[in-house]
């Protein structure tokens, strides 16, 4: 009986760790499902014009360095707050919490939001929006930052992989309106992973 629970503990352990290990798969996942959103024109945030002549979208290679098993903290007595977007929306988000890593020996920190409207909904009430800006930005990434859809972690820890970074729609497209990339999310360092810029 022992032994049974043993190996139980062990399954557990190594399924929960398997959840916070890059997975090369996930991310080749990631690649193929966006670009197959954005070459069907009823999904696609691409203007007409460039619909025609999609292909790909730019990745970085993809690489486990910029895969990181963050200490995820809980934010306490926060305020409803209206994101400031490219147009004239201002959605109302709320800081979940603070995600401290490191990369390349360089201690990071990024905070993570929830959109109060889509929280409400049962597909997204589980849903964090972490937006990001870094060196990268206006060079090799999109100028306006990136973003990373996650999920409210059940314990101390978040894994976050920046090779599922996405561009805003903006990046395509002038019609769309979407969160600014707020300043306390602008990192220090080149993060060489997801969604390169657009032409």
């Amino acid at each position: 009986m022992k032994n049974v629970i043993a190996f139980l503990v062990l399954l557990i352990v190594n399924f929960c760790f398997a959840q916070n290990k890059f997975d090369q798969k996930e991310a080749e996942k990631f690649q193929k499902t966006i670009n197959g959103e954005y070459a069907d024109p009823k999904t696609s945030p691409l203007m007409e014009e460039d619909l025609k002549t999609f292909k790909t979208l730019d990745f970085y290679p993809i690489n486990s360095k910029y895969f990181v098993n963050a200490k995820f903290e809980k934010a306490k007595n926060e305020k409803v707050f209206e994101m400031k977007t490219t147009g004239t929306r201002t959605p109302k988000y709320i800081k979940y919490g603070t995600l401290y890593f490191t990369i390349d020996g360089v201690e990071l920190k990024l905070n993570v939001y929830r959109n109060i409207e889509l929280s409400k909904t049962k597909e997204y009430k589980d849903h964090l929006f972490l937006p990001f800006s870094d060196l990268t930005s206006g060079k090799e990434s999109y100028i306006g930052g990136r973003y990373i859809d996650l999920k409210i972690p059940k314990g101390n820890t978040l894994a976050v992989d920046f090779n599922q970074a996405y561009n805003p729609y903006c990046a395509y497209n002038h019609k769309y309106s979407c969160p600014l990339v707020p300043l306390e999310n602008d990192l220090n360092v080149e993060i060489k992973a997801g969604v390169k810029t657009f032409h």
